[in-house]
């Protein structure tokens, strides 16, 4: 059940609940155990939803929750004040320094990432011709409220704050958070950047991750020195349910978090553990290596989209870890790194990587389920590319017809260019005689283990 908020202060928020009333079917009830500047008198109330609304602007309205029946979400139907054009925002409220537009002094309010998630998308899917649809930073009050809760905005000015279209757009995102978790188990703290966090907004858009509490620049300016207010630190996290943060530069914040226990993470880790479950990136980062140091995930485990039902279920402790035969591995990954590297991620549920996560390394996690046999001949059809390929039971014998120079050198050709140019396949010219790639080729074996 979400509650929502009308606030009879605001002509935005008067507009956006006409249109609330105005999409659905709502059945008017009388409460007379509150006054009616304080939520009390007519209450609208459908399936899902219950609307309240009040004399008060909403950043005052410390305790509200209270006045709502059950509800698992608490959304501010509220105006957008700024110098950004038509604009549809959703943001969680607290104070990270003094509060100077409500809500109490280094206090934040509970955030609801996963619904701010929801709502972002939906605003997208509605906003009006000409507007943009963006996330902002926490800020202002109320901060005092144990129901997660975000504002939804229609801005930036009285033009748009009139304007039905818009108004009706951030009605139908309030409508879509009906049934809406208000928390995610993938959920970030962000920290640093503009007052409009587009990194924050591109982790939300791109990714499963949600963002609760996010602490911008000038927020952070106005905390003081990090080391200094563990009390607000802790509560964006506990106040988010979560122990990750992203954080733009800002090496002091990042060790003072670290010290109290929560851990930063990369975008680029962010985006790997997409999809995947934290169980099994904990237990593989620990087991294997981190994610910083090349770990990544194999598409028996996606690191895209939605779990799989196969990597939902997969027994941690079943998985193997195994090593390709090293001169195997340099040949394949010597012939087409790329191709090694997705050849080995489609049958993994995660591998090992080196450079920035492009070429392929050891161990690899594969099911119990794996056969080796066939991840062999996947890389035997990479070593096709250059050799010639036999099998002898457990082993790959590759020939080559390569260029000797111990026989260019018989031909009379000196080291230096010309050298490269038989290996690349040209004639060259020694003494008035033309000495063609031919006839300094030799037939090379090399003898591979399977897999």
């Amino acid at each position: 059940m979400i509650g929502i908020v009308l606030s009879r202060a605001d002509s935005a928020s008067v507009h956006i609940c006409e249109q609330l009333r105005g999409l659905e079917s709502w059945r008017e009830e009388y409460d007379d155990s509150r006054s009616d500047a304080d939520g009390g008198g007519t209450v609208y109330r459908l399936d899902g939803a219950e609307l309240r609304e009040f004399e008060e602007l909403h950043t005052h309205l410390d305790g509200v929750d209270s006045a709502f029946s059950d509800i698992d979400l608490l959304v501010f139907a509220s105006r957008h004040a700024g110098e950004t054009g038509p604009l549809l925002t959703a943001h969680p409220t607290g104070n990270f320094g003094p509060a100077e537009f409500g809500g109490y002094d280094r206090s934040l309010a509970q955030a609801a990432p996963s619904a701010q998630s929801t709502a972002l998308a939906a605003l997208t899917e509605h906003a009006p011709d000409g507007y943009d649809v963006g996330l902002e930073g926490t800020h202002h009050g109320p901060t005092e409220l144990t129901t997660p809760s975000l504002f939804v905005e229609l801005g930036s000015d009285e033009p748009q704050w009139n304007d039905p279209k818009g108004a009706r757009a951030v009605a139908r995102a309030i409508l879509a958070l009906r049934g809406v978790d208000p928390y995610d188990e993938k959920t970030l703290v962000g920290f640093g950047g503009g007052h409009y966090v587009p990194r924050f907004e591109r982790v939300v858009r791109d990714t499963a991750w949600s963002v609760g509490h996010i602490g911008v620049d000038w927020a952070l300016a106005a905390m003081g020195a990090p080391q200094e207010h563990h009390s607000v630190l802790r509560q964006a996290f506990e106040r988010s349910e979560t122990s990750y943060a992203l954080i733009e530069n800002n090496p002091a914040l990042e060790r003072t978090i670290e010290e109290l226990g929560y851990r930063t993470v990369s975008e680029t880790w962010v985006r790997e553990t997409d999809g995947v479950p934290l169980a099994l990136v904990n237990h593989l980062e620990r087991s294997v290596r981190p994610i910083t140091d090349g770990l990544r995930f194999g598409d028996r485990c996606p690191s895209t989209d939605a779990v799989s039902a196969e990597c939902a279920s997969i027994d941690y402790d079943g998985l193997s870890q195994i090593k390709i035969p090293a001169d195997l591995l340099a040949a394949a990954n010597g012939i087409d790194h790329e191709r090694t590297l997705s050849t080995v991620r489609s049958r993994a549920v995660a591998v090992t990587t080196t450079e920035n996560g492009t070429k392929l390394d050891q161990p690899v996690v594969v099911p119990p389920t794996v056969d080796r046999n066939h991840l062999t001949e996947a890389f035997i059809t990479i070593l096709q590319r250059k050799y010639d390929i036999e099998r002898d039971g457990e082993t790959v014998i590759a020939h080559e017809e390569a260029f000797s120079p111990a026989l260019a050198r018989q031909h009379g050709v000196p080291e230096g260019p010309a050298f490269g140019r038989l290996s690349n396949g040209q004639a060259v010219e020694v003494n008035d005689t033309i000495v063609t790639p031919d006839d300094v080729r030799e037939r090379k074996t090399h003898m591979f283990s399977s897999i």
